[in-house]
């Protein structure tokens, strides 16, 4: 188990860039699987969730080059879906929760499929409901293999219908219209999430040769074709490293620039950022972050006390709370945390309250957060990161704390973070990797 060792107190300096996003990869590679023809993938980034679904894809048997840094080709003209049926397929996609974004299409395409239950994060239930109730009114069956702990999906032919989901699933909303786009006649997808992802796939597979209206909206049209062909596509930056940036910057009292962010698809958050008192500037596609000797989170109009929660987009994603969170812990004023979508995202603060950071863990949904602002500092301390977003707000917090810090199980950083250690180090973090 890897681990980084962490000298805090440094100011960062200079330029950064974001990676490719991290969600809209993982669904547009699991787009490939709708034709035979190649499609070309630029602005790829090289995380281990990534790589591992394109290792998958090779032993899958699709034909897969990577002809620079950031830059894959991908031809799925020879799947072996015997290999479905192999302990090894098993076992590599039932560690990675975004492999079950490959339902869709393999079904819409081949008639079947096979998933076990995914893994991922522990951050909680993350059930799968929406995914196959949605691709079951298509015309899948779906059975359970309770001994191997795996779902079988099979469809002779899949057929346009009207739903209306049940929650505005990211990863659900993308399986169903993958399954949808070569489905016969007109779907219907109401309550469908809209996020900047999903608009990204939703324009991949029109180039593709898909028919959906509505991109944007939670309202999506698809008119079925018989075939898709090959595209080049281009991933946009992430959010949730452009936010993570914005609030490194803040919390160690650092100038830095953040580039190619595109700022247009970033929502709601830079603006939740100026609420808890931090400075964002834009300047064409990039932020500025100046140096912040102190910060102070904003109240409500009636003087309460601020709250931040997720939503669904366009409200604020829940993969930026922790980082929301550990940035309120050095900020002036109170703020209340509430992870409405994830049960247990939260339980990492008591590695916070370890450091001196004055939280109270209401229920497994809220913390209230009391900003100690400079007086004083949080203590360098030896952590475990339970999940890619956690992991992420423990680095920063150890970045700002005094003294030396010790991160393990960092491969759950590694999953959403393309080397985080090398790049902060590159702008003046102390960061070891054992």
């Amino acid at each position: 188990m890897s681990s980084f060792v962490i000298e805090g107190g440094y100011k960062l300096s200079g330029e950064i860039t974001p990676q490719g996003a991290k969600n809209e990869a993982l669904e547009v590679i699991c787009a490939v699987l709708l034709t035979s023809e190649k499609v070309t993938i630029h602005n790829v980034p090289d995380i281990l969730d990534v790589n591992n679904l394109i290792q998958l894809f090779r032993d899958m048997q699709v034909k897969v080059e990577h002809p620079a840094a950031d830059t894959y080709t991908f031809q799925a003209d020879a799947i072996d879906l015997d290999y479905l049926n192999t302990e090894d397929f098993l076992r590599k996609s039932g560690s990675l929760r975004g492999s079950v974004m490959i339902v869709g299409p393999l079904v819409a395409r081949f008639g079947k499929a096979l998933i076990p239950k995914p893994g991922g994060d522990k951050i909680g239930r993350r059930r799968l409901d929406t995914h196959f109730v949605g691709i079951q009114k298509l015309g899948a069956c779906f059975s359970y293999d309770a001994e191997r702990q795996l779902y079988e999906i099979e469809a002779k032919r899949l057929k346009g219908a009207y739903m209306l989901l049940d929650e505005a699933s990211v990863t659900g909303t993308a399986n169903i219209l993958m399954a949808a786009v070569l489905a016969e006649g007109t779907t219907t997808i109401y309550n469908a999430a809209c996020e900047p992802y999903l608009q990204q796939l939703s324009s991949m597979l029109n180039q593709m040769g898909a028919r959906i209206s509505g991109v944007g909206s939670n309202l999506l049209t698809i008119e079925g074709v018989e075939s898709l062909g090959g595209t080049t596509h281009t991933i946009l930056p992430d959010m949730i490293e452009v936010g993570s940036f914005i609030g490194m910057a803040a919390m160690t009292a650092s100038d830095i620039t953040i580039k190619n962010t595109g700022y247009d698809k970033l929502g709601i958050i830079p603006e939740s950022f100026r609420r808890l008192g931090i400075t964002v500037e834009q300047i064409g596609d990039d932020i500025h972050i100046p140096t912040h000797d102190s910060y102070e989170i904003d109240t409500f109009i009636d003087g309460s006390i601020m709250t931040i929660a997720d939503a669904p987009w366009p409200g604020l994603t829940p993969d930026l709370l922790s980082v929301f969170l550990v940035v309120a812990t050095q900020a002036v004023g109170s703020v209340l945390i509430h992870q409405k979508m994830f049960e247990s995202r939260l339980f990492f603060v008591d590695k916070l309250i370890d450091m001196g950071a004055q939280i109270i863990l209401c229920d497994p949904h809220r913390a209230t957060v009391i900003g100690l602002g400079n007086r004083f500092k949080l203590r360098g301390s030896n952590m475990v990161s339970p999940d890619i977003r956690a992991g992420i707000a423990l680095l920063i917090a150890a970045m700002s704390a005094e003294g030396t810090s010790h991160i393990h199980n960092i491969d759950q950083i590694d999953r959403g973070y393309q080397n985080i250690d090398k790049r902060l180090n590159n702008i003046g973090a102390r960061i070891t990797r054992l």
